[in-house]
């Protein structure tokens, strides 16, 4: 059964890294397909980990999702992301957005994902949490821009990037960044739910609202 998850209203702008106003507007975000470093239990922020043959098969079955209508695609400059991209929409050329790509995580690159410390603390050599959330404010705020909901019919903007990517995007729409690592090549549709957001998987594996 699934389960929706509802995000909160964020908070006015500046109050914390993720307290941004987004266009109203619903938008998709997949993680990669699995990787070399994911099936390694290794950290692959800047790294350039490549799909597994599980990682390829994955995203290629997303190719065969009922998607709701026409999709404009936007990814991460990053191959991983690209190559998924291509698995599992074909037909599509995506956008190529610099901010979608994953976090620096400086000298922590490469080692065991045990080692990684707070989210909120600064990696050794690595891109600050508030500069990640940032940039992802930024594309997520250029990507909906250009997005008018009241077309007959509107285009769904797909974003393929990273596990922290939906992070700070869980973070900029009222949620929360922790928990468990997002699951590689799961579309997560965000949806304007009242003044907040709702979450949910649209392979009907869970969902949630905030």
């Amino acid at each position: 059964m699934s389960a929706d998850v509802t995000h909160a209203p964020a908070a006015p702008t500046g109050a914390r890294p993720g307290a941004i106003a987004l266009p109203r507007v619903p938008f998709c975000v997949i993680r990669h397909g699995e990787t070399d470093f994911n099936r390694d239990g290794r950290v692959a922020g800047r790294s350039d980990a490549m799909l597994t043959v599980a990682g390829r098969c994955a995203a290629s079955r997303l190719a065969t999702l009922d998607w709701p209508g026409a999709i404009r695609l936007y990814c991460s400059p990053q191959t991983r992301a690209r190559d998924t991209a291509a698995l599992a929409f074909p037909d599509l050329t995506p956008v190529v957005l610099s901010d979608l790509r994953e976090r620096d995580w400086g000298d922590l690159e490469g080692a065991p994902v045990s080692q990684l410390g707070p989210r909120e603390a600064t990696p050794p050599g690595g891109e600050p949490w508030p500069e990640m959330c940032a940039r992802v404010a930024r594309a997520l705020q250029q990507v909906l821009a250009g997005h008018d909901p009241a077309h007959p019919d509107p285009a769904l903007p797909v974003l393929v990037a990273h596990s922290g990517i939906i992070r700070a995007t869980r973070l900029l729409t009222g949620g929360t960044a922790g928990g468990p690592s997002p699951a590689n090549a799961v579309p997560h549709l965000f949806l304007p739910a009242g003044t907040g957001w709702r979450e949910t998987d649209l392979t009907g594996a869970a969902a949630w609202t905030a």
